[in-house]
């Protein structure tokens, strides 16, 4: 009888869904970063702001920060330990980065926050459950 890799299926949908938000939102934190790398008067800038950068840093923090995302979600498709972990830090740099850009555009930063929570949550509390 051969060795078969028992899996649990809940795991392995929570770890699906964590590596599809991961590239989704990676794609969206990037194209948020090219908007403002590309013309820097797309966001509009508040005044008074605790963390006030330039937007075109802003721009090349979220694009970094979401290729990294892309990134980590392709490989979690590969059922690595590492992968994981890179996700959950690329997910929590995420949750940070547009924390700190809610002025600029709060809505989606909200939203972006919310997803990453729900991609750490995936990551943290059911990837152990895969049997490697």
């Amino acid at each position: 009888m051969r060795n078969q890799r028992l899996q649990n299926p809940w795991a392995v949908g929570f770890i699906f869904y964590a590596g599809i938000m991961l590239i989704m939102t990676g794609v969206f934190g990037a194209l948020q970063g090219l908007a403002a790398i590309i013309k820097d008067s797309f966001y509009v800038v508040s005044p008074n702001y605790l963390f006030e950068f330039d937007v075109t840093v802003w721009g090349w923090i979220h694009l970094f920060v979401g290729l990294l995302a892309v990134a980590a979600g392709f490989f979690l498709f590969y059922g690595q330990l590492w992968a994981r972990i890179i996700g959950i830090a690329a997910a929590a740099l995420s949750a940070i980065a547009n924390f700190v850009f809610i002025p600029y555009y709060p809505v989606w930063s909200v939203l972006i926050i919310a997803l990453d929570v729900a991609v750490i949550w995936a990551l943290a509390f059911h990837g152990g459950e895969l049997k490697e």
